[in-house]
């Protein structure tokens, strides 16, 4: 990865009645423009996010999607939808006077990003997604019913305890309920084990770091508020939209790499394999030593590298 850089703008946008969003952009001015779609939902950008691009060759923008991170109001779920932050990118993008952009995003947003590219191709000069994520209910119940709890049992009875076991045979109905409970304790708590759950899985080794944002309040809420809501909702699109040949077929002329960890446990290999069977012409990376973090050292060199190679586009 390259090394740390600051931003040379930042900024707000209005983008609803409701939603103000934070961007910011760094690298070079007159660089090849490209977005950098964070995961969760709810997840926020980083200030590492802006090192996977040459900072000389990109003018780099990141953005907080509704209710995550900068953006306003925090956690959020009032007009926040897959088809609202497509919107917001575009928004962005025009108010930034950008024509076309690479664009980057790896668990959510590699759904965001495939999403975005299918309902404005002609926007879109290259991806690249890593540990891909389509919200198929049979992704979701892997890792949030029953799948992932058999390699992390540990984890997993910290994750359900905050479920009375009656309701534990539908884990993020019963979550929904504590995240949007009127009791703070009660919501908090569930943000917490909601969020840890994840932090504790998305490594091939556990990361105390990874640990740690679990354990900040106005952090946690936002991501397991947001991310419950989305997932609920099954992303508010079709079983498998995203996968369909018709949507493939919108953005088959776009270079593409995709980057899975083998071991990836929050957003199994099986849907990379899906997307690369139905999209057999993208560049497709297998990391046999990673799990699912883009900061998995195997990951983290084949981004870089993919980003480096589309530079000239």
């Amino acid at each position: 990865m390259y090394p740390p850089i600051e931003p040379y703008e930042t900024g707000k946008l209005k983008v609803s009645d409701i939603h103000t969003l934070y961007y910011e952009i760094s690298g070079n001015k007159e660089g090849r423009p490209v977005v950098f779609l964070h995961g969760g939902p709810g997840g926020g950008c980083d200030p590492q996010d802006r090192q996977f691009f040459d900072p000389t060759k990109y003018k780099i923008v990141l953005f907080d999607q509704r209710g995550s991170g900068k953006s306003t109001p925090t956690a959020s779920l009032e007009e926040n939808t897959t088809w609202d932050l497509v919107k917001d990118i575009e928004r962005i993008r025009e108010h930034l006077g950008i024509d076309k952009w690479h664009v980057f995003g790896g668990s959510w947003g590699s759904t965001l990003s495939l999403a975005y590219a299918q309902t404005h191709p002609d926007r879109v000069l290259t991806l690249v997604l890593r540990g891909i994520f389509t919200l198929r209910k049979s992704e979701l119940r892997f890792f949030y019913q029953e799948g992932t709890s058999h390699l992390f049992p540990d984890a997993w009875e910290e994750y359900i305890a905050p479920i009375p076991e009656a309701e534990r045979h539908d884990m993020m109905l019963a979550y929904h309920a504590q995240l949007n409970s009127v009791d703070d304790e009660t919501r908090i708590r569930a943000a917490t084990a909601w969020s840890k759950w994840e932090m504790a899985t998305s490594k091939l080794y556990v990361d105390p770091e990874y640990l740690a944002r679990a354990e900040k309040d106005e952090w946690a809420n936002a991501f397991a508020r947001i991310e419950n809501h989305y997932f609920v909702n099954d992303g508010f699109m079709r079983e498998g939209q995203l996968l369909e040949k018709q949507e493939i077929d919108k953005i088959r002329h776009i270079p593409c790499t995709v980057v899975q960890g083998r071991y990836d446990v929050v957003c199994p290999a099986r849907t990379a394999h899906d997307l690369h069977k139905v999209w057999p012409e993208i560049t497709f990376h297998i990391v046999p030593d990673a799990g699912h973090s883009a900061r998995e050292p195997g990951i983290a060199k084949l981004l870089v590298q993919a980003t480096d190679s589309y530079a000239h586009i």
